[in-house]
């Protein structure tokens, strides 16, 4: 006959993880995680460069721009241009947050680059749409830039998922808004709305929005290979009281809500469906539900060190899938530091995190 086990024994039991806790201290994980957003970072920039240098005054006809939208359109590109205007507050700020992190820091100040020709493009849109005076255009600047826009939250971390979220959700925006002016929306109000110069505008910003939102995904990655639990903690709270950029700040910023929204650019579906799923997914978090319940069956231990090592949340997390994709990451690291010449001196290599149960 087998021995029953005393209730307490049992409870400890229960609690004991059953996956490995790790290999690596932190202090080695940081450091992967440096390495792995640097090594990002110099392909990136390498990509952004060659394949995405455009002006925001001489890429478009301006010209040719049409003066006749209807006013919702003009209203949503208002929109545009007034979230925008905060691109010095974004930078700035972000920088501040991450400015230990090379990786982090130098990516940012190329973001801020790339976000200023974007916010060039849309006070053209608005200048050369003749719906406003010059007048009216100056006054509202000054009025947007009155106030300043807030970090959300003030750590990394949790910053780092608000951005993933917010550089999808923006893409989304723009792609939506390119299909009316590619004259694909059978909207009434938009019927009249095709031009073939904001259809570029809208496509050509959308396309560095999916550049920074794939640097965003492979940094979240790393987050969440290294540091499931809190990736985990961090995500749920930003899911949880998203927001996007402008929304206290930015007036009437509710009607400009409601356009985007009768319009099909953006609404409560687009950002369940193509934001929030598709983030999930692209960091092999398996579904929401299975998501909250492997929040609750987090567990966290110590290690010989005294420091408090993550238990993989393999109810929620496709760990091993995870894992490959951070592979491939480094693989194309790799490539790339093959063909400058950085694996001579400074290779970025994969390790392990010791937490595949595979």
């Amino acid at each position: 006959m087998t021995p029953v086990a005393p209730p307490t024994v049992q409870e400890i039991d229960e609690l004991q993880s059953r996956h490995p806790v790790g290999l690596l201290s932190r202090a080695e994980k940081d450091r992967r995680i440096e390495r792995g957003i640097t090594g990002l970072y110099r392909w990136y920039i390498d990509r952004s460069q060659s394949t995405r240098n455009w002006n925001p005054d001489r890429h478009f006809n301006w010209r040719a721009f049409r003066t006749d939208h209807s006013p919702e359109m003009n209203y949503i590109l208002e929109g545009f241009f007034a979230v925008e205007q905060y691109v010095p507050d974004y930078v700035n700020k972000l920088l501040q947050l991450v400015r230990k992190s090379y990786g982090r820091a130098q990516f940012q100040v190329r973001w801020g680059t790339e976000e200023q020709r974007h916010m060039d493009a849309w006070q053209n849109t608005v200048l050369f749409s003749r719906y406003r005076s010059v007048e009216w255009i100056e006054e509202y600047k000054e009025a947007l830039r009155n106030n300043e826009w807030p970090l959300p939250w003030d750590d990394a971390l949790h910053m780092l998922f608000y951005t993933l979220i917010q550089e999808r959700a923006t893409q989304i925006n723009y792609l939506n808004a390119a299909a009316i002016a590619g004259g694909k929306v059978t909207i009434s109000e938009h019927g009249g709305d095709a031009d073939p110069v904001l259809e570029k505008v809208c496509i050509t910003i959308a396309t560095d929005e999916a550049a920074h939102y794939n640097f965003f995904n492979e940094s979240a990655r790393l987050m969440f290979y290294y540091y499931p639990s809190d990736s985990v903690d961090a995500l749920v709270d930003v899911m949880k009281h998203f927001a996007m950029p402008g929304v206290d700040i930015i007036p009437n910023f509710g009607r400009f809500q409601e356009k985007c929204a009768h319009a099909g650019v953006f609404g409560p579906r687009a950002y369940a469906g193509d934001v929030l799923q598709v983030a999930l997914s692209n960091i092999h978090v398996r579904a929401s539900k299975a998501f909250s319940y492997g929040v609750k069956r987090s567990r966290r231990v110590p290690d010989p060190d005294g420091n408090m090592r993550d238990t993989a949340l393999f109810e929620a997390v496709d760990y091993p899938a995870l894992e490959q994709a951070v592979k491939r990451l480094h693989e194309r690291i790799a490539e790339h530091e093959q063909e400058i010449g950085y694996s001579e001196v400074d290779p970025t290599y994969f390790v392990p995190s010791g937490l595949n149960p595979q």
